[in-house]
């Protein structure tokens, strides 16, 4: 009896000492979001999303919200795996620009968009006035408007170095507006962890400032490449392994002469591959004969070395895909005997 007495009596203050779940407490409506300069208010939790661009669908997936997605559009790849299935149910209104007549004929309450220039002042989709009048809320990304001034027809211009924070305000921002924050906290969680584990996997990098330039694509092959600006995503991923770009301007993609690169000689190119073939040089595979097989480009170290790193265009834009990119850029770094 002695004995079990003490046990009962050390269970319980073992319970006690134990960190409790900190659950978040449920969303407040009517609820008004600033987003991209924009006061938003919603009176309940959305009940139909169309989501235009990739990387906003899959965040509205990752926090389990494709049951409430009506439609997509504008998709580079394929889908996340682990949500294959899910999007195979959910109607596709276009791989690029959807029309506005398709996107409100869902007869949305909410339409998502990665990028500002698919719902904004130049909206290529339609402009947020337009959702508005017709009682549909619009919510964009922060990653495509703080800090960062878009034009008609380009990717923009960043002030300031993008970071995973703007993800992460994202994240937040949508699991507050569904009344699902502790999905939102947790998946924060996890991409600080795996970001966390891939920048120390490549601790003690032999060649600091390592020169990388990423190749998203060209609209002729051997004509000037949409190359990563300094503040960009990749940017962000060089950053964070301790590497350097090659690329000093602002501009979110600009279009580089490869004369330019090649004074640079970057030691590694990065290769965005995709399903898209929009431009020329859009196939990985036409790229890297480009490459070898040009006569200045060819004799850059990154390619006499065979330094080429596939990456999911996804990776190269503000998403939560730009994790898989350190993880993908630590793992080949490691790889070509450049860190220790």
């Amino acid at each position: 009896m002695k004995f079990g007495f003490t046990a009962a009596i050390l269970a319980v203050f073992s319970t006690l000492a134990m960190p409790a779940t900190v659950l978040a407490a449920p969303t407040q409506y009517p609820l008004t979001i600033e987003n991209c300069g924009r006061p938003v208010t919603f009176d309940k939790a959305p009940q139909r999303i169309v989501s235009i661009g990739q990387g906003m669908t899959e965040v509205l997936y990752s926090l389990g919200l494709a049951d409430k997605v009506a439609g997509t559009a504008v998709w580079v790849g394929p889908v996340l795996p682990q949500y294959a299935a899910e999007n195979a149910r959910i109607k596709r209104l276009a791989d690029n620009d959807p029309s506005f007549e398709s996107v409100v004929g869902l007869k949305p309450d909410l339409v998502t968009a990665e990028f500002e220039w698919h719902v904004g002042p130049m909206g290529s989709v339609g402009k947020r006035e337009q959702f508005s009048d017709l009682g549909i809320n619009t919510y964009i990304s922060p990653a495509d408007c703080v800090a960062k001034v878009n034009t008609d027809g380009g990717d923009g211009v960043r002030k300031e170095l993008f970071s995973m924070d703007l993800i992460y305000q994202e994240i937040a921002e949508l699991s507050k507006i569904f009344n699902v924050e502790d999905r939102g906290t947790a998946l924060i969680a996890e991409l600080k962890a795996r970001e966390a584990k891939a920048v120390a996997s490549i601790s003690g990098v032999q060649a600091k400032n390592l020169p990388i330039v990423f190749w998203f694509s060209s609209k002729e092959v051997k004509g000037d490449a949409f190359i990563a600006g300094k503040n960009s995503a990749p940017a962000y991923i060089l950053k964070t392994i301790g590497a350097s770009n090659v690329v000093t301007t602002q501009e979110e993609w600009p279009l580089v002469g490869w004369e330019t690169i090649a004074k640079a000689n970057p030691a590694v190119i990065v290769i965005a591959t995709m399903d898209r073939r929009r431009y020329a040089a859009d196939d990985p595979a036409v790229k890297v004969k480009f490459l070898e097989t040009d006569p200045v480009v060819s004799q850059l170290d990154a390619v006499k070395n065979k330094h080429f790193v596939m990456m999911d265009a996804q990776s190269m834009n503000p998403t939560i895909r730009t994790i898989d990119g350190i993880e993908v850029l630590a793992k080949a770094i490691k790889s070509f005997g450049l860190a220790n």
